[in-house]
Protein backbone atom coordinates (compact mmCIF):
# COMPACT_ATOMS: atom_id res chain seq x y z
CA UNK A 1 0.00 0.00 0.00
CA UNK A 2 1.64 3.11 -1.29
CA UNK A 3 0.16 6.36 0.25
CA UNK A 4 0.74 10.13 -0.16
CA UNK A 5 1.61 11.17 3.50
CA UNK A 6 -1.58 12.97 5.52
CA UNK A 7 -1.09 17.10 6.91
CA UNK A 8 -2.82 17.63 10.13
CA UNK A 9 -2.54 21.01 11.96
CA UNK A 10 -3.92 20.26 15.29
CA UNK A 11 -4.41 23.72 18.33
CA UNK A 12 -2.47 23.49 21.46
CA UNK A 13 -2.73 26.53 24.07
CA UNK A 14 1.02 25.95 25.41
CA UNK A 15 3.11 25.75 22.10
CA UNK A 16 6.67 25.20 23.78
CA UNK A 17 5.22 22.45 26.19
CA UNK A 18 3.45 20.64 23.00
CA UNK A 19 7.05 20.94 21.29
CA UNK A 20 8.81 19.55 23.81
CA UNK A 21 6.20 16.39 24.28
CA UNK A 22 6.28 15.58 20.68
CA UNK A 23 9.66 16.02 20.30
CA UNK A 24 10.78 13.96 23.03
CA UNK A 25 7.95 11.55 23.72
CA UNK A 26 7.98 10.00 20.55
CA UNK A 27 11.09 11.34 19.14
CA UNK A 28 9.40 13.20 16.00
CA UNK A 29 12.09 14.66 14.25
CA UNK A 30 11.09 18.93 13.84
CA UNK A 31 10.45 20.51 10.18
CA UNK A 32 10.37 24.42 9.85
CA UNK A 33 8.87 26.30 12.91
CA UNK A 34 7.91 30.02 14.00
CA UNK A 35 6.70 31.61 17.36
CA UNK A 36 3.40 30.10 17.08
CA UNK A 37 3.62 26.62 15.23
CA UNK A 38 6.19 23.79 14.38
CA UNK A 39 5.89 20.97 11.92
CA UNK A 40 6.90 17.50 12.64
CA UNK A 41 7.27 14.31 11.04
CA UNK A 42 4.66 12.00 12.33
CA UNK A 43 5.40 8.93 11.39
CA UNK A 44 5.77 9.96 8.05
CA UNK A 45 2.88 12.33 7.59
CA UNK A 46 2.98 16.33 8.80
CA UNK A 47 1.49 16.61 11.93
CA UNK A 48 1.64 21.06 12.72
CA UNK A 49 0.75 22.09 16.35
CA UNK A 50 -0.45 25.77 16.20
CA UNK A 51 -1.35 28.05 18.80
CA UNK A 52 -4.89 28.50 20.26
CA UNK A 53 -6.85 29.06 22.88
CA UNK A 54 -8.35 26.21 24.25
CA UNK A 55 -10.80 23.97 22.82
CA UNK A 56 -13.76 22.91 24.42
CA UNK A 57 -12.67 19.32 23.16
CA UNK A 58 -9.62 19.89 25.35
CA UNK A 59 -11.33 21.43 28.48
CA UNK A 60 -13.88 18.49 28.42
CA UNK A 61 -13.30 15.12 26.41
CA UNK A 62 -16.31 13.48 24.85
CA UNK A 63 -16.44 9.94 24.36
CA UNK A 64 -18.13 6.98 21.99
CA UNK A 65 -18.19 3.42 23.61
CA UNK A 66 -16.62 1.18 21.04
CA UNK A 67 -15.56 -2.73 22.52
CA UNK A 68 -15.88 -1.86 26.15
CA UNK A 69 -13.61 1.52 26.16
CA UNK A 70 -14.49 5.21 26.10
CA UNK A 71 -12.98 6.20 22.99
CA UNK A 72 -12.02 10.42 23.04
CA UNK A 73 -13.48 12.41 20.48
CA UNK A 74 -12.26 13.75 18.75
CA UNK A 75 -8.87 12.12 18.37
CA UNK A 76 -6.58 11.52 15.45
CA UNK A 77 -3.31 9.02 15.01
CA UNK A 78 -1.76 6.34 12.65
CA UNK A 79 -1.73 3.16 11.88
CA UNK A 80 1.66 1.49 12.18
CA UNK A 81 3.37 -1.85 11.97
CA UNK A 82 2.69 -4.45 14.75
CA UNK A 83 6.40 -4.49 15.38
CA UNK A 84 6.53 -0.63 15.68
CA UNK A 85 3.24 -0.55 18.01
CA UNK A 86 5.10 -2.79 20.34
CA UNK A 87 7.76 -0.78 20.14
CA UNK A 88 5.96 2.47 20.79
CA UNK A 89 3.33 0.85 23.37
CA UNK A 90 7.06 -0.31 25.14
CA UNK A 91 8.42 2.83 25.12
CA UNK A 92 5.49 4.47 26.08
CA UNK A 93 5.12 2.35 29.28
CA UNK A 94 8.80 2.53 30.61
CA UNK A 95 8.76 6.39 30.81
CA UNK A 96 5.37 6.29 33.08
CA UNK A 97 2.76 7.26 29.99
CA UNK A 98 -0.91 8.08 31.23
CA UNK A 99 -3.13 6.08 29.12
CA UNK A 100 -6.62 7.19 28.64
CA UNK A 101 -6.65 3.45 26.81
CA UNK A 102 -3.85 1.23 27.95
CA UNK A 103 -2.64 -0.85 24.98
CA UNK A 104 -4.41 -3.81 24.36
CA UNK A 105 -5.84 -6.04 21.18
CA UNK A 106 -9.37 -4.98 20.51
CA UNK A 107 -12.07 -7.08 18.76
CA UNK A 108 -9.83 -10.18 19.50
CA UNK A 109 -10.65 -13.05 17.12
CA UNK A 110 -13.19 -10.55 15.09
CA UNK A 111 -12.72 -8.97 11.55
CA UNK A 112 -11.04 -6.16 12.06
CA UNK A 113 -9.12 -7.30 15.18
CA UNK A 114 -6.30 -4.09 16.17
CA UNK A 115 -3.86 -3.38 18.72
CA UNK A 116 -4.69 -0.08 20.06
CA UNK A 117 -3.71 2.89 22.61
CA UNK A 118 -5.09 5.96 23.63
CA UNK A 119 -3.69 8.96 25.12
CA UNK A 120 -3.86 12.50 25.67
CA UNK A 121 -0.67 15.23 24.58
CA UNK A 122 -0.28 18.08 27.25
CA UNK A 123 -2.76 20.21 25.58
CA UNK A 124 -5.48 17.91 25.56
CA UNK A 125 -5.29 16.29 21.83
CA UNK A 126 -6.40 12.67 22.04
CA UNK A 127 -3.97 10.54 19.86
CA UNK A 128 -4.63 7.17 19.32
CA UNK A 129 -1.81 4.25 17.96
CA UNK A 130 -3.03 1.61 16.53
CA UNK A 131 -1.84 -1.75 14.45
CA UNK A 132 -3.10 -4.87 12.68
CA UNK A 133 -1.46 -8.17 12.25
CA UNK A 134 -3.27 -8.22 8.72
CA UNK A 135 -3.38 -4.24 7.29
CA UNK A 136 -6.25 -5.84 4.62
CA UNK A 137 -8.38 -5.78 8.31
CA UNK A 138 -8.28 -1.64 7.97
CA UNK A 139 -11.13 -1.68 6.26
CA UNK A 140 -12.94 -4.97 6.43
CA UNK A 141 -16.44 -5.46 7.63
Amino acid sequence: MSLQPFHLAIPVYDVPLARAFYRDVFGLEEGRSAEHWVDFNFFGHQLVIHHHPKTPSQENATTNPVDGHDVPVPHFGVVLTWDQWETLAERLNSIGTHFVIEPYVRFKGQVGEQATMFLLDPCGNALEFKAFKDIDQLFAK
